[in-house]
């Protein structure tokens, strides 16, 4: 840990927070000599004060000790570049465009790769007084079903949440879907809790 960076990056936070050193220090029950310290890179701090400094500035622990908030690159905004990650633990979904660090239970997530739909996760559409019906083949039990399925275009995102013990369906309207037969149109990604991401 590099403490002049540290103490670089905790006093352009507490800027940002527009907080002056006391007002850090007495929210930490702490002196705001020790603050004045940190900032001028004279030490750093302690293990057991990160998390405290982490909720105060709303900065994930790591960046805290690398002393850098690095930004990500500006996106485009083109939402067929979106990605999927799932939690191992929680079972929570996430999507972003960007370039972003994404983490749930304590643990770092890697997107989801998605595969080209196989036998046995393969999607039938269906065209139905102007919506697409999708039913899928699928086992729905509380170990094994499929958990979201998502459309993505490249201006817009229609996610819809599955549950274990209820139809492997969906409705889709023709005025989010355009065309589900066209590649270009859009994709629909779906997500097997045992078997990971899918496309059409």
């Amino acid at each position: 840990m590099d403490c002049n960076k540290v103490g670089a990056l905790l006093k352009a936070l507490r800027k940002e927070k527009e907080m002056t050193q006391k007002q850090v220090a007495d929210q930490m029950n702490i002196s705001d000599k020790t603050i004045s310290k940190w900032e001028r890179g004279l030490g750093c701090p302690d293990v057991s004060l990160l998390g405290e400094l982490s909720e105060l500035f709303e900065v994930n622990i790591e960046k805290i000790l690398l002393g850098d908030l690095k930004s990500n690159d500006m996106e485009t905004g083109n939402l067929k570049r979106m990605k999927f990650y799932v939690c191992p633990n929680c079972g929570n979904v996430i999507s972003n465009i960007g370039g972003a660090d994404i983490s749930c239970c304590g643990r770092k997530l890697a997107p989801l790769v998605a595969k080209p739909t196989d036998k046995k996760h393969a999607a039938k559409v269906e065209d139905v007084d102007g919506e697409y019906y999708i039913t899928f083949d699928h086992e729905m039990s509380k170990t094994h079903f499929l958990s979201f399925v998502a459309y993505v275009t490249s201006d817009r995102s229609l996610f819809i949440k599955l549950y274990p013990e209820q139809t492997a369906s969906v409705h889709l309207s023709k005025i989010v879907g355009g065309n589900l037969m066209k590649k270009s149109s859009g994709r629909l990604y779906y997500y097997c809790s045992q078997h990971g991401l899918w496309v059409l």
